[in-house]
């Protein structure tokens, strides 16, 4: 079965318009056994091999063992923290981490020439591994109204174009400043000035599509749209609730932190419906004797949901820890916090008690047996931190299955404590750095009132475009104009035909990028490339080398006053979307 990169249209369309997919070719997919651990020597020289196929072998290596150290630069991948006092020389990376710093540092960079001799159309035809693997961009590079090849053009040129195109739109609304999570705080700041100072909140951006679920649920639960615990939590916690996240391949340095927690007492819970390597075994790369020993056990008690039965699972647990309340009055449910510092307690009560615990074990597809010995964990321990992925954020009721998660730590008395709360998992590095930096397409007043009174300029008070309804908008044309700060909007957006079909209506796309991706071949009518250093790289002007964060500004942990934001959350008072959680670090490099 092969797909020859076609999009189901006429030859004759096509060939106006390169394909929005990747062409692939189904080869031979062999059925194997499930790895029963993760990680050890195997990651570490698969983690080698990126470097030595991206042509980046002295140049990357070097950087490898600078990438999360404290006078290094924060990893360019996920989103998982530092340790601040136990950083090893050794393996202080995961595999995608090294094959995203490969790719920024090879050798290889394509320019002028490699542009005249390949189309668009030909570049479109790569699968989107090829693409990724062709080399930095070397020049500024512009698509012209009606061309077929990318043509050099000067820095004086490009920003020509830019601003002739942005001065001369009907409103500033007709422009859109997308933002990546890859992104540095300060290069954040500045550019949402820029966006504000033109005249709008159209910042759209990759938050919108992977946790402003999460950002939205905390907010109206808790009082504030991030993670309320540090990694050192993980070290001092009774109990890990894993849910809608796999830690052994989304965030693999995840994996220490779990094994240092489980040490020192803690109990692992995981919740997926597929069973994850590393919550099952983890060899530590860092340990020399990880290679011949047995891999360290993480999970205590796995249970295997099914798809989108995580409400009903989350319904159950709350249930059953209120039964173990009943049997042990005083010694499960935190009464004191509830009364001091939640409201709505009693409301979840009566709405627990229209559920059939039955009926809601066949909807998780666990049974009854299982859900009680995870209540009991939950009901005998104090200290209990729940994190989760993308797996809970991108269903549709991720926003209600958050209020449940939060729900549940609120009756335990479980957040705002050492060792306990809540840790939504992201997948970049600098998404909520982003968001805090203002790239928000809705600011509070306040927020907007401070930047009017220190820059003194008006800014604009009407909200803005998330992705979705920016997708939409270039759609029915109220949208000519999109800047892309880095990333792929194309394949990180939901639909990508639709997307594709929206983004080739704008007068002009311009994208800020480290190498090519299969956005810069579905474009505007006019179309820009623009290169960029990343963060792994040392950026020095006038003698000086320039510094960058990629610090999350977190807004405190402790728990906020009854009547001020914290309460527990019933379907009667949902909605939808919001905010982040993200890491901290500084980011510093090696030579360009």
């Amino acid at each position: 079965m092969e797909n020859n990169g076609l999009d189901k249209k006429t030859d004759q369309t096509y060939s106006q318009s390169p394909s929005a997919a990747s062409p692939y070719k189904l080869l031979d997919l062999k059925l194997e056994s499930p790895k029963k651990w993760a990680a050890g020597v195997p990651a570490v020289m698969h983690s080698l091999e990126q470097l030595v196929r991206d042509a980046s072998v002295l140049r990357g290596g070097r950087a490898l063992f600078s990438m999360n150290q404290f006078d290094g630069f924060d990893c360019p991948s996920c989103a998982w923290p530092d340790p601040d006092h136990d950083r090893s020389k050794i393996a202080e990376y995961c595999e995608n981490g090294a094959k995203a710093l490969a790719e920024e540092a090879t050798s290889k960079t394509i320019g002028a020439e490699f542009f005249r001799d390949n189309s668009v159309y030909d570049l479109a035809k790569m699968t989107d591994y090829q693409i990724s693997q062709l080399g930095r961009i070397s020049e500024p590079m512009y698509l012209p109204k009606g061309g077929t090849h990318y043509q050099p053009v000067s820095w004086d040129e490009a920003f020509a174009k830019i601003a002739e195109k942005l001065n001369g739109l009907d409103s500033p609304d007709e422009a859109i400043f997308y933002t990546s999570g890859r992104t540095s705080n300060e290069a954040t700041w500045v550019y949402q000035l820029f966006g504000r100072e033109f005249g709008t909140n159209n910042f759209p951006d990759c938050s919108n599509m992977c946790h402003e679920t999460s950002g939205y649920a905390l907010t109206r639960s808790i009082g504030f749209g991030k993670g309320s615990v540090k990694l050192e939590d993980f070290y001092e916690s009774d109990l890990i609730i894993i849910i809608g996240q796999n830690p052994g391949t989304n965030s693999p340095r995840m994996l220490s932190a779990l094994t240092k927690g489980k040490k020192n007492g803690a109990r692992i819970m995981a919740i997926n419906p597929l069973p994850e390597a590393g919550l099952m075994g983890f060899k530590d790369p860092q340990k020399p004797l990880a290679a011949i020993t047995k891999p360290f056990e993480l999970s205590d008690l796995y249970l295997p949901v099914k798809i989108n039965g995580d409400m009903a699972l989350l319904k159950a647990l709350q249930i059953l820890v209120l039964e173990e309340e009943e049997k042990n009055p005083g010694k499960v449910i935190d009464y004191d916090f509830i009364h001091e510092k939640t409201a709505g307690f009693e409301a979840l009560v009566e709405e627990l008690k229209r559920y059939d615990l039955n009926f809601l074990a066949a909807e998780c597809g666990i049974p009854v047996d299982q859900l009680r010995e995870a209540a009991q964990m939950i009901a005998a321990r104090k200290r209990i931190i729940v994190c989760w992925g993308m797996g809970i954020t991108q269903q549709h009721n991720g926003v209600d299955m958050i209020y449940n998660i939060v729900n549940l730590l609120l009756m335990k008395g479980s957040i705002g404590i050492k060792g306990g709360g809540v840790c939504p998992v992201r997948g970049h590095s600098n998404v909520q750095g982003n968001r805090t930096l203002l790239v928000n397409h809705k600011p509070t007043e306040e927020q907007l009132d401070t930047l009017e009174k220190f820059y003194g300029f008006k800014v604009p008070r009407q909200g803005g475009y998330d992705v979705v309804k920016a997708i939409k908008a270039m759609h029915q044309e109220k949208v000519k104009f999109m800047f892309c700060m880095g990333g792929n909007l194309l394949s990180a957006a939901p639909d990508t035909t639709y997307t594709a079909e929206a983004m080739r209506k704008l007068d002009m796309s311009v994208m800020v990028s480290i190498k090519l991706n299969r956005g810069h071949l579905i474009h505007g009518k006019e179309a820009l490339i623009l290169p960029v250093i990343s963060r792994s790289e040392k950026d020095i002007v006038n003698g000086e080398l320039q510094h960058i964060s990629t610090r999350e500004f977190h807004g405190g942990s402790g728990m906020v006053k009854r009547g001020t934001g914290t309460r527990f959350r019933t379907p009667d008072q949902r909605n939808s979307r919001g905010v982040p959680h993200g890491k901290s670090s500084i980011g510093r490099t090696f030579r360009h």
